[in-house]
């Protein structure tokens, strides 16, 4: 028997469903694998930079030590947004592999709280269904 999957392209926003509220609930998390930009403060808060560094390091030397140890892929000095690095499969380093939950929930960096409202398609996301398990 074939199943039918819902195909959604994460760089194409006019496949994206209208969010609704509890539309999160059984999705693929396909949002966690969109490049993430955040700023000094959310990397505080995810840990990867102290509080201490965040106040006294330039943010240039913060992206150097950050990119040297994997943890970001680019900085934009202009406007001081570091795009954090992604597994090889393209997933967020937080997203959880088998459960596809963030694993830094309550720490999440303000662009994933403020999605989907704030995205390539305000309102939309990309949405695709869990496959259930037979």
């Amino acid at each position: 028997m074939k199943s039918s999957i819902y195909l959604v392209d994460v760089d194409r926003p006019d496949t994206w469903t209208r969010y609704r509220n509890g539309l999160c609930d059984n999705c693929m998390a396909n949002c966690c694998t969109m490049p993430v930009e955040v700023k000094l403060a959310d990397l505080v808060r995810l840990q990867l930079v102290d509080p201490f560094e965040a106040e006294h390091e330039a943010p240039k030397q913060i992206a150097k030590r950050l990119t040297k140890a994997g943890l970001i892929d680019h900085f934009n000095f202009k406007y001081e947004i570091y795009t954090l690095a992604r597994r090889a499969s393209g997933d967020c380093r937080f997203l959880d592999a088998n459960t596809r939950r963030c694993t830094v929930y309550e720490q999440r960096p303000n662009t994933c709280r403020r999605h989907p409202q704030v995205s390539p398609r305000p309102n939309y996301c990309p949405y695709g269904a869990k496959a259930h398990a037979r």
